[in-house]
């Protein structure tokens, strides 16, 4: 089950299944936690293949393969870090500082998402 921010906060809610934005709701009823039943459903399957498993129901499974690059673009981001920070021992000009800090930001890619890699819905 996704957390559900408090009404007016800064991050804009999303579905738990697909992680779209969910529309803003009016006051009165639940929060939604899906943007349609087709994520629903699908929450529902994982929920319940799950516990047919004998897994806790906040385990998350990824393949090798995406787990190496999200742990190769973690690395990347710590040696980015790393730069900034010998960069700005070294009196940088502003010049150097603007390229350090625009490699870092280039780093860190997409690691603000939530999921790994997109689900279809």
């Amino acid at each position: 089950m996704q957390a559900v921010p408090p009404r007016g906060s800064a991050e804009p809610r999303r579905c738990g299944w697909c992680r779209r934005i969910l529309p803003e709701q009016g006051s009165v009823g639940r929060p939604r936690l899906y943007c349609g039943q087709a994520c629903r459903q699908r929450a529902y399957e994982q929920r319940s293949a799950t516990a047919k498993a004998g897994l806790p129901g906040d385990v998350v499974l990824v393949s090798r393969a995406e787990l190496d690059g999200l742990q190769d673009r973690l690395y990347q981001l710590r040696c980015a870090l790393e730069d900034v920070q010998t960069l700005l021992t070294e009196r940088p000009t502003k010049a150097e500082l603007e390229r350090s800090f625009k490699d870092l930001l280039h780093s860190t890619g997409r690691l603000d998402r939530l999921w790994v890699t997109e689900r279809a819905s």
